[in-house]
């Protein structure tokens, strides 16, 4: 577990919006997809080989990374020939929630904070991850970019998002494990962020020096419930 400069302040905090992909759930699970499953699939209906399935996929995914179509299962199913969504079903079940992530949401709940989902996850690809997972019943609110029509990554989704879901970015916290996310919000005021050093439980542990960051939940269990046990003594 590694954290740095973890959120202490929670009297301070009002609402938590939370991503998806890489933060609450484990980012095998897309790697897997779109590193291995994808181009297997793609490849055995091109006739080609795994390894040329997966270098013109992998130029095509550079193409659109971090715009709205490169999460969009519709995009990809126009473009690929292929069923993703049937496809994300056949690997299912390596769908997992992080560690001590219900823990983490039922000890916000218990502060009386409010928890809601921020993804660039597609619909079809959400409500699927939703049915996996018991996730939905831990939050007050669930959004996709793509209610919005833009990706996270871009300067003009924070202000869209205000619109549907007002907040004030000084008492708010945003957790995330994509670095581009988090400077965008930065950038429209978030004074609390979060970083996920771990996204996917296949893979060693990133480092970074410009967000305060966590390797998972648990480290910041001890501040929610000192935070709580300050509540019932002052109460």
């Amino acid at each position: 577990m590694t954290t740095t400069n973890a959120p202490t302040d929670w009297p301070r905090i009002d609402t938590v919006f939370l991503d998806m992909d890489g933060t609450l759930l484990d980012l095998h699970f897309d790697n897997h997809f779109w590193l291995e499953h994808v181009p297997r699939r793609y490849g055995e209906a091109r006739g080609l080989s795994f390894e040329a399935a997966r270098a013109e996929l992998h130029a095509r995914y550079r193409d659109i990374a971090g715009t709205l179509d490169w999460y969009c299962v519709d995009h990809w199913s126009r473009e690929l020939g292929l069923d993703i969504l049937l496809l994300k079903r056949e690997v299912e079940h390596l769908i997992a929630v992080h560690p001590h992530v219900p823990d983490f949401l039922e000890a916000l709940a218990a502060l009386g904070k409010r928890r809601v989902l921020v993804t660039n996850a597609h619909q079809k690809t959400l409500a699927l991850k939703l049915e996996r997972t018991p996730l939905a019943g831990h939050l007050e609110r669930v959004v996709s970019a793509h209610d919005l029509g833009i990706a996270k990554e871009s300067p003009a989704f924070w202000p869209a998002f205000q619109a549907i879901e007002p907040f004030d970015p000084e008492r708010s916290l945003f957790v995330d494990d994509n670095l581009d996310v988090l400077r965008t919000a930065r950038a429209y005021g978030f004074r609390r962020l979060l970083a996920v050093l771990a996204p996917d439980s296949r893979q060693p542990p990133r480092q970074t020096d410009e967000f305060p960051a966590i390797s998972d939940f648990s480290a910041l269990l001890p501040g929610l419930a000192a935070a709580a046990q300050s509540t019932v003594s002052g109460a």
